[in-house]
């Protein structure tokens, strides 16, 4: 009988031009899973084209990070955008970025929102469903990760979609097993060592230690380790060394 597996996504592509947000080589070496930004939050078309070509020759799963048009914001704002709206934003995104990656060899393989965005459609329904009918449209194949039980995958499972459930290495947990925002206390956590004892714990037992210190069930396919907190490297080399430890298989989800 096969043991416990865990993908680990990370959000890269996120430079612009000659500003550079986190170390994507060294992260990549790390994850399976790449959440590429799709340059409306973050991210120009070379730094796309790299950071895919960089994600083929590692072996690691491209995945579409769509997000607000808000580079000024990095997608962290909500915009209040309208359904119709947001899907030709959303295929827009997926289109471009599909493109760079075949140009290297690769191809998109997955979706999963961006910051203000991904928040928003937890419970925002019609931003929600507006995301799910841009996959649709795009590429029906295409699984889509996001928060369990959230909007957004309730409407990727009643198009026919593969809804896959995401937990968070180092954000805070409230105790409804939402995320903490991040501008209130223990939205972050920090520590390499006690990050990569969550991953395993969430690997093996399916809980999470909320902020106000009682254990939540989180459902998670994947696990997404922040490309650009600060120690992002050190972090995800930790959560890597703990599960090879641990015995537990990392793997794509894709």
């Amino acid at each position: 009988m096969d043991g416990p597996a865990v993908d680990l996504n990370s959000d890269v592509g996120e430079s612009f031009g000659r500003w550079v947000l986190g170390d994507d080589a060294a992260v990549l070496a790390e994850v399976t899973s790449a959440n590429v930004a799709c340059g409306f939050h973050a991210g120009d078309p070379s730094t796309l084209r790299r950071t895919c070509a960089l994600a083929v020759e590692r072996g690691v799963v491209i995945g579409a990070q769509v997000g607000y048009r808000d580079l000024a914001g990095f997608g962290r704002r909500f915009l209040d955008v309208a359904p119709d709206e947001l899907t030709d934003d959303v295929l827009y995104q997926l289109g471009a970025l599909d493109a760079l990656a075949r140009a290297v060899g690769g191809r998109v393989a997955y979706l999963k929102p961006h910051g203000a965005l991904y928040n928003a459609t937890v419970h925002h329904d019609e931003q929600a469903a507006a995301v799910v009918r841009a996959v649709r449209e795009h590429d029906p194949s295409l699984p889509v990760l996001g928060l369990p039980g959230s909007a957004l995958l309730g409407h990727a499972e009643a198009a026919g979609l593969r809804a896959v459930t995401e937990a968070f290495a180092d954000r805070g947990y409230e105790p409804d097993g939402t995320l903490v925002r991040r501008d209130r206390p223990g939205a972050l956590l920090h520590d390499p060592d006690q990050v990569a004892a969550r991953v395993v714990r969430l690997a093996t037992e399916g809980l999470v230690t909320a902020v106000d210190g009682t254990d939540i069930a989180v459902r998670s396919d994947s696990v997404c380790l922040h490309g650009d907190s600060p120690g992002a490297v050190a972090m995800a080399r930790a959560v890597r060394s703990a599960l090879d430890a641990a015995g537990i298989a990392v793997r794509a989800f894709a």
